[in-house]
């Protein structure tokens, strides 16, 4: 079914890398669930106010903030892929997680309102009309019906969301397989008061449902803020995307190693990275500054990225800087967690009264290695080998894994 809308609402619905056409997708997505929800709300709404329901109308009202989110995600789509300007030189893409963080705060708003709502009604003790066998027969029927359509909407929208790794369509997903859960709790609610209307109890559990489905919908929302304001304040990349781009750019001939990778998103596909490439430093330098052009341009190419490479040229063929690099790892893994730690730019430097060992060591995010006390114990490790070394040493914290 979603290939099937694809094919027939987007051109070249295959090729979602392309800007335009991931838009057309977030289109689809956006104008498919307003038409469900807006049917989902009218028919809800009429029921509940007919049998005065406060579960059944909080869940309509629900799905009216459901409609509004797939309005945000529309609006969102169409500013996301506004072209760069002076004011946003990085282009607008990060317009779809605001949009995806003001549906969050619309579910989180109206579900306040709902579950004051329905404590009145427990507080009143408010009764649902079950006097007319029509409007009854027609209450499980919607409900049936809103449950099914909520699963597939869900369904859709994940597939879409996966499609063009969209992190607005992935909450709005989210949300639709929570109302299955939420639908299906006000059916039963309802199913149980008309057993118990029916066999002549004057028992009330519909305001009690209705605060339940409206402390869920709280949660639900303060979740979704979370996972759409992360991508605002920065995450790591795709770990996989990251290991086969660096194993692509270690099968080119002359490349010796990678570190020091850097990777920033300014929105789905507005990926830009930073890495240094370690070449041998007795190749001309014209010839590999020419095979790290290259790279640039065939890897940037073909994950849709932005790629800039700085050129490292190292010593390879020197028996002391190898002897110097071979101590240098066992000294970093005889330390406490030094097993998780990694160095490059490995150089030495001589004067006429000490030499400077020079290299930067990598500290993974959660390693808890401290800078200080790591230098203070290789200074004096690397004194024991020679009082004339003198390390001068960076310490990276990875940004990628």
């Amino acid at each position: 079914m979603v290939n099937l809308l694809r094919k027939i609402f987007i051109k070249d619905y295959r090729n979602t890398g392309d800007p335009k056409v991931r838009r057309r997708h977030g289109y689809l997505a956006s104008i498919v669930g307003i038409i469900t929800n807006l049917s989902l709300v009218v028919f809800k709404l009429t029921i509940g106010i007919l049998v005065f329901s406060m579960s059944i109308i909080t869940d309509a009202l629900n799905n009216f903030t459901d409609m509004a989110s797939s309005i945000v995600n529309l609006f969102g789509f169409k500013l996301a892929n506004k072209p760069a300007d002076k004011e946003h030189p990085f282009g607008h893409e990060r317009i779809e997680y605001i949009a995806g963080l003001i549906i969050s705060f619309v579910i989180i708003a109206i579900a306040v309102v709902l579950g004051y709502t329905s404590v009145m009604k427990i507080i009143n003790n408010t009764p649902t009309n079950y006097s007319n066998p029509t409007v009854n027969i027609a209450v499980f029927i919607i409900l049936g019906v809103a449950i099914i359509t909520k699963l597939l909407q869900g369904l859709f929208y994940r597939k879409m969301a996966k499609i063009i790794n969209s992190v607005s369509l992935k909450a709005s997903a989210q949300d639709s397989f929570n109302d299955v859960i939420t639908t299906s709790a006000v059916l039963i609610a309802t199913l149980v008061e008309f057993i118990l209307y029916l066999n002549g109890y004057d028992i009330h559990i519909d305001g009690y449902m209705g605060l339940a489905v409206s402390i869920f919908i709280i949660v639900t929302g303060i979740k979704l803020l979370m996972e759409t304001s992360n991508p605002l304040i920065g995450l790591p990349p795709d770990q996989k995307i990251v290991h086969q781009i660096v194993d692509d750019i270690l099968s080119y001939p002359g490349v010796l190693g990678v570190h020091d990778m850097m990777c920033h998103s300014y929105g789905p596909t507005k990926v830009f990275m930073t890495l240094h490439v370690e070449v041998d430093h007795k190749v001309d330098v014209l010839v590999s500054h020419d095979m790290i052009d290259n790279i640039e341009k065939e890897i940037a190419q073909k994950y849709n990225i932005l790629l800039t490479i700085h050129m490292d040229p190292i010593i390879t063929d020197s028996p002391e800087i190898n002897e110097l690099i071979a101590k240098t790892q066992e000294i970093i893994s005889a330390y406490p967690g030094g097993e998780s730690l990694s160095f490059h730019d490995f150089r030495a430097v001589s004067g006429p009264t000490h030499t400077n060992i020079l290299f930067d060591v990598v500290i993974p995010s959660d390693s808890l290695v401290k800078d200080v006390e790591l230098l203070n114990y290789l200074t004096q490790e690397f004194k024991k080998i020679k009082s004339t070394y003198h390390l001068v040493i960076n310490f990276d914290h990875n940004y990628v894994d």
